[in-house]
């Protein structure tokens, strides 16, 4: 079956007084939006949709939300309301993209990488939506892009943004978070200096003070190097990870000199690319370290979240829907969006620390510091 024919069998309905669709509700990720966006929105309708409900009984009962069958890989027909869909794990084939898209219903994906934000894009060009729709996925829900719009916004604009990120090896990890291996193997474009060039994963190594210490941390393809330099014109943006372990920065490294990399991609490894991450599953900090320079100065903010990545992303999951909503105190976007785009960046530094997640911002203006 062709992804054409799967997409025009597809039927979505908007619905304003509906519920707030969940793809991959149930799930590490989902788990945490939807228990967030119960906290923060007590009366918002709810629905964890998924291959499998029954594994999200426990969860849909702690919250209140409905559980509904959803596979998009599958040949039954996508046929449901909703006032909004979030989608949670990824989507192949563009299938809810482009069903809300001609429903009209708002959108919100935080499952993309780069190649697939340009994909995107290229949906919502032929069909131009009616609704928002808010492509979230810079690092950890386009987290990294909404700060960096916040500090460029403080400093009066942004010519380099330099992200730093540490994956802590005890963390919890979802059945979608290891595949960004899969592209490991693969070049990718950065802009330095405003112009594009393109570079490999797992190089520029650089070391930078993350947790108390300083980590070696190596370049990473991400959307935020994308969209950052169009929408805020910064002439360099960089993204980098390192390992809690430096011992795993340094196999992968190691790895991909040796072109072994690529070795790894596809279901049949998947149990190999676990045990080099070796996620213990039991829980860790996620930190990133994002700093904005200008003309005039620079601003450095540390982003510490003791419950894990998979809390951080689903933070910027949360903001990314009230935007797509308007319940951010915003009117919501019309067309699609990136978070960076926000009105109203500032806030976003308070809404993070709202959610939990600390938050401590250095640096200023030439002025600033004269005044100081």
């Amino acid at each position: 079956m062709s992804s054409r024919e799967i997409v025009v069998r597809d039927t979505l309905r908007y619905d304003p007084n509906g519920a707030v669709v969940l793809a991959g509700g149930y799930g590490v990720v989902g788990g945490e939006v939807a228990r967030m966006l119960r906290a923060r929105h007590p009366s918002l309708p709810l629905v964890l949709a998924g291959r499998t409900p029954s594994r999200g009984e426990a969860l849909a009962a702690e919250v209140g939300a409905s559980l509904h069958a959803l596979d998009l890989m599958g040949a039954a027909p996508l046929d449901f309301s909703a006032r909004a869909v979030v989608t949670l794990v990824n989507d192949p084939l563009d299938r809810l993209l482009r069903a809300c898209v001609h429903a009209g219903i708002p959108f919100v994906d935080i499952t993309r990488w780069t190649a697939r934000v340009q994909q995107a894009l290229a949906c919502v060009a032929v069909e131009p939506p009616r609704a928002p729709v808010v492509l979230a996925s810079g690092w950890m829900g386009g987290i990294v892009p909404l700060v960096g719009a916040a500090l460029a916004r403080e400093l009066g604009g942004a010519q380099s943004i330099d992200t730093s990120i540490l994956y802590d090896l005890a963390d919890r990890a979802g059945e979608d978070s290891i595949e960004f291996m899969d592209r490991m193997h693969l070049p990718f474009e950065v802009m330095e200096e405003g112009r594009r060039r393109e570079v490999e994963p797992l190089t520029g190594a650089r070391r930078v003070e993350l947790a108390g210490r300083p980590r070696r941390v190596v370049r990473l393809d991400t959307p935020e190097q994308l969209t950052l330099p169009l929408v805020l014109g910064a002439r360099t943006v960089s993204t980098r990870i390192g390992f809690s372990d430096e011992s795993a920065t340094l196999a992968f490294q190691a790895l991909r000199g040796l072109g072994l990399i690529h070795l790894l991609r596809g279901e049949r490894f998947r149990g190999v690319r676990r045990a080099l991450l070796r996620s213990s599953g039991q829980g860790g900090r996620a930190v990133v370290r994002i700093e904005v320079s200008s003309g005039g100065g620079s601003r450095t903010a540390t982003l510490v979240d003791a419950r894990g990545q998979a809390h951080l992303t689903a933070a910027g999951a949360t903001l990314a829907l009230e935007r797509a909503l308007g319940l951010d105190g915003d009117a919501p976007p019309r067309g699609v969006a990136f978070p960076e785009q926000t009105p109203s960046p500032e806030r976003a530094l308070a809404a993070l620390r709202s959610l939990g997640v600390e938050l401590e911002v250095q640096g200023g203006t030439e002025g600033e510091r004269r005044a100081a």
